[in-house]
């Protein structure tokens, strides 16, 4: 089996689990601490899409924009049906509105709590309640360090949590220590995802290998297979030297899914294609 990205090596029906979208058309929020990076745009992503050889993408509200989904939702309406998307939106926004979000693509609603939350953990309950009708999930990101404090209340949530960047541990622990034995009892629940991306964010060894966060990614591919994804994380907000995106899936495909077709093709394929809505596909996953 190939293990190296390159265009036409995946099937035409991979996916990109979590990206972020900006365009000086919008504005963003008044009081951002964030800025939009270089080479940001819609435009600019599919480049970085082709090369990869992804046809599919999750298109992940920016804290940048807080409450404002424009720049989003006009992504969304651009990619059409290979695309869906992932809201901030406001605890009171009334149903018909929510009705129109979901037509549009939206699968998911975003609590961000690190940094300065635009939603506050005494929302997580009622937004539940109120998405789960639609079948939409809650996407969280999180210090992991937090799990076990968090742990019962995330499991009685009535919607299926996705949890962003490997649990997104600030200090990567070992395999044993108790924050990723808890996000492993969350798993176990069977109504929780796992992103394996973005392990830039937060390891202390580094690339190529980012070999601290790898170990967890590599543990959760293989005991979660039916439910992890795999996201970029492009354009790598914050990130004075953005990795490489190629180097990015390489890591998936060399380290932490090494030699087994089964696990990525539902990892890149299968299981976007459950969680957010995206039609089956029959393609074969790899050449031989």
């Amino acid at each position: 089996m190939t293990t190296r990205p390159r265009s036409g090596v995946l099937a035409a029906d991979a996916c990109d689990c979590h990206m972020h979208v900006f365009d000086p058309a919008w504005p963003l929020a008044a009081g951002a601490t964030m800025q939009a990076p270089p080479a940001s745009t819609l435009q600019d992503y599919r480049v970085v899409q082709s090369a990869l050889g992804l046809s599919r993408v999750v298109v992940v509200q920016s804290g940048a924009y807080g409450f404002d989904n424009r720049c989003m939702l006009t992504a969304l309406a651009t990619l059409g049906d290979t695309a869906r998307g992932v809201v901030t939106i406001e605890p009171t926004l009334d149903d018909s509105r929510l009705a129109q979000l979901h037509a549009a693509g939206v699968r998911g609603v975003r609590f961000m709590m690190l940094n300065r939350p635009l939603l506050s953990w005494d929302a997580l309950e009622p937004m539940a309640e109120r998405i789960a009708h639609l079948g939409w999930h809650i996407n969280l990101q999180l210090d992991g360090a937090e799990f076990p404090r968090l742990q019962q209340r995330l499991a009685r949530l009535s919607v299926p949590l996705v949890i962003d960047h490997n649990g997104k541990f600030m200090s990567p622990p070992g395999v044993d220590a108790p924050e990723f034995r808890a996000l492993r009892v969350l798993m176990d629940s069977g109504r929780c995802w796992i992103k394996l991306s973005a392990p830039y964010e937060t390891s202390s060894t580094g690339a190529p290998d980012y070999a601290d966060v790898s170990v967890l990614a590599s543990t959760l591919a293989r005991a979660y297979p039916q439910r992890c994804l795999w996201a970029s994380n492009w354009p790598h907000v914050g990130r004075a030297t953005p990795p490489r995106d190629a180097d990015l899936l390489a890591l998936l495909l060399r380290v932490w899914v090494p030699d087994d077709e089964g696990s990525l093709r539902r990892i890149l394929v299968d299981n976007p294609c459950q969680l957010y809505g995206f039609p089956p596909t029959p393609t074969p996953f790899l050449p031989h």
